[in-house]
């Protein structure tokens, strides 16, 4: 690189070593001028105060004989000689007989270094000599000689530094920009040329590490280059096997989500199947226990009338053969009038039983989203599902508001109630002919809350953690299907919108239901079945 050069880079390392040798520089250049100031200052006021003790000793005595011999040129000549001598300002001399002599400017004696001295001439005290001295000659000449050393100390601070430029230029700038220059044009396609100091010694020193560090560090890179090259190519290579290994693999994951599917489809076919048989069959066991309790009252109706037609055939005959009396009239009447009230009464019994159970069937199949009053409907679904265990001594307590009514899917609550009262039945109180009920509904901010608990045998702990999942039984193979709670935990979340819980009890089992409840003023309002 020319010489000319050597500024060209905008090198900021270099102007911050430049800055702080030149603040180094003058820093040490002023404290050696500061030193050297104050030595000369201190010089100065010694040879000052050498002055004041040999005016003492020297020109005392001499003073002394010319003021009593009163020679007063001498005198004069003395006191003239001691004005002379450097930084000696003013001189006054006062006699005991009050003349005074005096040589100098009296008017630079204020604030100025001061010295009295007594002149005696044997025993007797014949003056006084009074000196004054001035700093100004000693500023002076300091501030002179500091201003040499100051010019010396910056010329010799320009050439240091424009030798130390030069030489650091010439000795390691130069080649630092050859090596930025080579690594700023280092590419993967000149990795075979190597860096190269010109000028060079054949003792090895910091650069040429440095540099046989950076050929190195190129074979390396070009090497690296080299295995990455064929690792890429190896890369691709895999690529593409695994490709045509995830396409295969693809292909057969589809085919088998395809036949996954289709088995969960089938599933939840069977678990629709088996809710629905479920249903059904819930149903039917209704149907048989409602019939069996319609029998009951109908047979009596049948009883009563065939016992009424007797009767009445009895009072035709005694009509025709004339032989009807009073009396005869009157306990026939009596008595027909008491078969009236008995196939009555059997009727009415009959028609409460159907009217329940029609409303329980007609809803769980149309399933309308109706406003019901409570009290009315849970008893209806109570008193149909108890034909189903007539034999059995169950003391059922239903808690609720008789005027409470709201919108709600009939048919849900149905089935809701009719598992938890079979679950009763034959889980429950397996084993007992007796058992109490409770059946409690309590509404509070939009919500109704079911609370329905028996005193059976309850639910154990393993069980109680999936009693809601679905095929979960404690009589498989007895029957169950370990659907009926899954059936209900669906309802109440999927229709009715609400939650269940089975809550820990001392004794048998409990279950909380909580739905929100809807208020339509316009809903349709279920009529009466008859």
């Amino acid at each position: 690189m020319p010489m000319n050069d050597m500024f060209y880079y905008d090198n900021r390392l270099s102007r911050r070593v430049l800055g702080y040798i030149l603040l180094c520089s003058v820093l040490l250049s002023l404290v050696s001028t500061g030193i050297q100031l104050y030595s000369d200052y201190k010089d100065s006021l010694l040879r000052l105060e050498q002055r004041f003790n040999n005016i003492e000793t020297s020109y005392i005595p001499s003073m002394a004989t010319s003021l009593w011999d009163f020679n007063k040129s001498l005198m004069e000549q003395q006191i003239k000689g001691i004005a002379d001598l450097p930084d000696i300002v003013y001189v006054k001399v006062i006699t005991d007989l009050g003349s005074t002599y005096d040589v100098g400017d009296e008017s630079n004696t204020v604030q100025q270094l001061f010295r009295q001295y007594q002149i005696n001439y044997g025993d007797n005290e014949i003056g006084v000599l009074e000196v004054y001295a001035n700093y100004a000659d000693i500023y002076q000449r300091l501030w002179q000689k500091a201003g040499v050393i100051i010019a010396t100390e910056t010329m010799k601070i320009f050439v240091v530094i424009f030798v130390i430029m030069l030489v650091g230029h010439l000795l390691v700038a130069r080649h630092i920009y050859r090596i930025t220059d080579y690594a700023q044009q280092l590419a993967t396609d000149n990795l075979d040329v190597s860096l190269h100091l010109d000028g060079r010694r054949k003792n090895k020193d910091e650069l040429d590490i440095l540099v046989d560090a950076i050929n190195k560090m190129r074979i390396r890179i070009k090497d690296d280059i080299v295995k990455l090259e064929e690792a890429e190519n190896a890369l691709l290579s895999l690529n593409g096997e695994l490709e045509v290994k995830v396409f295969d693999r693809t292909a057969k994951l589809q085919e088998s989500n395809a036949q996954l599917q289709q088995s969960l489809d089938d599933l939840t076919l069977a678990k629709d199947q088996l809710v629905q048989s479920e249903k059904m069959a819930s149903l039917g066991q209704l149907v048989a226990g409602v019939a069996h309790e319609v029998n009951t009252p109908l047979g009596i109706c049948v009883t009563s009338i065939t016992a009424l037609k007797e009767k009445v055939d009895a009072l035709k005959k005694a009509v025709e053969d004339q032989e009807l009396t009073k009396s005869q009239l009157s306990d026939t009447l009596d008595l027909l009038c008491e078969y009236q009230q008995i196939i009555e009464r059997s009727l009415d019994k009959s028609v409460e039983l159907i009217r329940g159970f029609k409303s329980v069937a007609v809803e769980q199949h149309t399933d309308p989203e109706l406003r019901i009053n409570l009290a009315q409907h849970v008893n209806d679904v109570v008193n149909t599902v108890k034909t189903m265990f007539k034999r059995k001594k169950y003391n059922i307590n239903i808690e609720l508001d008789e005027q409470f009514e709201f919108v709600t899917f009939p048919s849900a609550w149905n089935q809701i109630l009719t598992n938890f009262l079979m679950n009763s039945h034959i889980h429950g109180f397996e084993g007992r002919d007796d058992g109490n009920i409770s059946i409690k509904f309590t509404e509070n901010n939009g919500y109704l809350t079911l609370l329905y608990q028996d005193n059976g045998h309850g639910i154990s702990a393993e069980v109680k953690k999936t009693i809601f999942d679905p095929f979960v039984t404690t009589k498989r193979g007895q029957g169950g299907s370990g659907l009926g709670l899954n059936i209900v935990f669906n309802l109440v979340h999927s229709k009715l919108g609400g939650t269940i819980t089975c809550p820990d009890v001392e004794t048998g089992c409990c279950f909380k239901v909580k739905v929100p409840v809807e208020y339509v003023e316009s809903a349709v309002i279920r009529e009466s079945i008859a």
